[in-house]
């Protein structure tokens, strides 16, 4: 299929290459009826309230209705986004998709009072449930929700720490507004002195433009713009750090880190080991910054040098069908049933919706629930080799969703966000491999081995760095010290001198990058995406130099789901995520990786 993107309706696209949703629902007023059934369940949520004390039988009944309601509304909600995201112009299947939400957040209330009342049952009493054997199945469950106890207050004191739910959001949903709707970025002169508007969503672009004035002009006005604002933002910031320390020590935290790692059960030396195995393995990022100056002959290296790619107009062509091909060859490594599952649901079974069509969704994800496939939304083009990466990184996680939903019972089949980038970045690997591995020209290595750093450099360095800011940040402020404008970004431009090395010419104004980060907002959160990333490594090295049994252990953490906690489950794959080894390895590859473009480029 080779047409001009987002061109066509969506009755013009061929039913091959959309995903089929029948197996949810085969028609809209199936869909309706589980609605309405959905909706005459909520009231029997208040037939359980202040009862899950009296008797194991009665909390058990609980849990089972809760679990099987959970479990339809997922369906329901999952056929509406799905569908309302084929077209985002379709006002009937956009009605569809409010009304879930609208029932998701009705039944989110209804339910509300079971997390609370399981934890006031007495420690005697609800040890005497768990030796019950019929409640086993819900052991793990229930051990989940106790962990807290001691940090659960009256119903009072919880009901009011609820209600304040909502202005907690403000300092985010300002930093939303003011970034995306009112901030004014400016222009820029284009290659033929025309203005050009400049956006959140060209910047990236725009710092891959071979053109170095178009690079500088575009870096500098962006960050101009954040200059005009800087006080606001760090007010926002400020009160967004303030707002989660507030909530920590409500809750009798030790600290906001200790709230954040809490609800998946990972150790605060999990995060230190991180950003110490950085700290220990920054020259090889240095040497990459020498390199890419050599490269593009420039006398000085800014930080608005390092996307633009190292060789000019690799051409690529490669149809839908011949990605699916490509990326069975690069999983090989997993097994003829892994390779063959994924292959026929990408192709035969319709997991994915192939091509861009009018009106729908941007981007690419994998989704699905208990009770259907895993289905994918790509806008898959066929001139460009990161739309062949991102299918084998999507039907990563469709396979780690298909693996744990056929494996593990609904309660225990949704994973965590500490382990959820780890077999999409396992099959990035593998592809990597695989095409280094054939007979292609020397621009090709070198794009290919380009991206796989830069892919480490964003994932691994560049989210340690916001994960030590973050906790800086959160300890100057535990210590009841101001955050100012000037605090935020001393710490910052240290942070960027130590990150990017002596090679590097840091401009002034890029102190003013702690401002633009969302994720700042979901503090705690970014130290995944690096630990993410050297698990998934860090399993891929084990399974391709092992045999069997590593095979294995990789595909049983596939089957797993959420049976365990993240660090666990990980543990039993073979990576031991208390250890900073899975780090270092990662951190190794990366080094190896700079020396193959070093080699490779040396006669430039």
């Amino acid at each position: 299929m080779d047409v001009k993107a987002g061109t066509l309706d969506r009755g013009e696209i061929s039913e091959q290459s959309q995903w089929d949703l029948s197996g949810l629902y085969s028609s809209n007023e199936e869909w309706n009826k589980d609605l309405e059934a959905l909706e005459g369940d909520i009231p029997k949520y208040d037939s359980y309230r202040d009862t899950l004390s009296q008797s194991f039988v009665k909390l058990k009944e609980c849990l089972e209705f809760d679990m099987n309601f959970s479990r339809r509304l997922e369906k329901l909600y999952t056929f509406a986004h799905l569908k309302n995201d084929e077209d985002k112009t379709n006002s009937f299947y956009q009605g569809n998709f409010e009304k879930s939400m609208r029932l998701l957040n009705e039944a989110g209330k209804a339910s509300s009072f079971i997390r609370p009342e399981i934890m006031a049952i007495p420690k005697e009493k609800i040890d005497q449930f768990l030796e019950e054997k019929e409640i086993e199945f819900y052991r793990f469950h229930l051990e989940q929700i106790l962990r807290y106890r001691e940090h659960t207050l009256t119903d009072k004191e919880e009901q009011l720490l609820a209600a304040s739910g909502e202005i907690s959001r403000t300092a985010r949903g300002t930093f939303d507004m003011l970034d995306n709707a009112d901030l004014q970025l400016g222009e820029i002169e284009d290659e033929n002195g025309e203005p050009f508007p400049l956006t959140h969503g060209n910047f990236q672009s725009l710092m891959q433009n071979y053109d170095r004035r178009i690079r500088k002009d575009a870096f500098h006005n962006y960050y101009k713009a954040y200059e005009s604002h800087r006080f606001t933002y760090s007010t926002l910031l400020s009160s967004s750090v303030k707002k989660d320390l507030f909530y920590s020590r409500a809750r009798n935290y030790s600290g906001y880190r200790a709230k954040a790692l809490f609800s998946e059960n990972i150790n605060e030396g999990v995060y230190d080991n991180l950003i110490e195995s950085v700290h220990q393995n920054l020259k090889p990022l240095y040497k990459y910054f020498e390199l890419r100056k050599r490269l593009l002959g420039l006398d000085n290296l800014h930080v608005y040098d390092c996307s633009v790619p190292l060789v000019k107009n690799i051409k690529w062509h490669m149809p839908y069908e011949d990605a699916v091909e490509k990326i069975k060859k690069a999983l090989k490594p997993l097994g003829t049933e892994y390779v063959e599952l994924m292959s026929n649901g990408l192709l035969q079974d319709r997991w994915t919706d192939r091509y861009e069509n009018k009106g729908k969704r941007s981007g690419a994800y994998s989704s699905g629930c208990y009770d259907s496939n895993p289905f994918i939304l790509m806008n898959f083009t066929e001139d460009n080799i990161n739309s062949v990466y991102t299918l084998a990184h999507e039907a990563g996680h469709s396979m780690h969703s298909f693996y744990s939903r056929r494996n593990q019972p609904y309660l225990y089949s949704d994973y965590t966000i500490f382990v959820a980038e780890v077999a999409s970045t396992f099959n990035e690997s593998l592809l990597t491999k695989f095409f280094l591995s054939q007979d292609i020209d020397r621009d090709m290595k070198i794009y290919l081995l380009c991206r796989e750093i830069d892919n480490f450099r964003g994932t691994l360095f560049r989210q340690t760095m916001f994960a030590e800011f973050e906790h800086r940040v959160y300890e100057i402020a535990e210590n009841n010290q101001p955050l100012t404008v000037e605090t935020f970004q001393e710490i910052y431009k240290g942070l960027l001198e130590l990150y990017f090395g002596p090679g590097l010419v840091l401009d002034d104004c890029l102190s003013l990058e702690c401002f633009r980060i969302p994720h700042f907002y979901f503090s705690f959160y970014v130290y995944k995406y690096a630990t993410g990333i050297s698990a998934a490594y860090a399993l891929a090295d084990r399974v391709l130099s092992g045999g069997e049994k590593e095979l294995g252990d990789y595909l049983n953490f596939l089957k797993s789901g959420g049976s365990k906690y993240p660090i666990d489950l990980l543990k039993d794959a073979g990576v031991d995520m208390n250890s900073p080894e899975p780090i270092n390895t990662a951190l190794l590859k990366f080094s190896v990786l700079v020396d193959e473009l070093e080699i490779l480029t040396s006669k430039n």
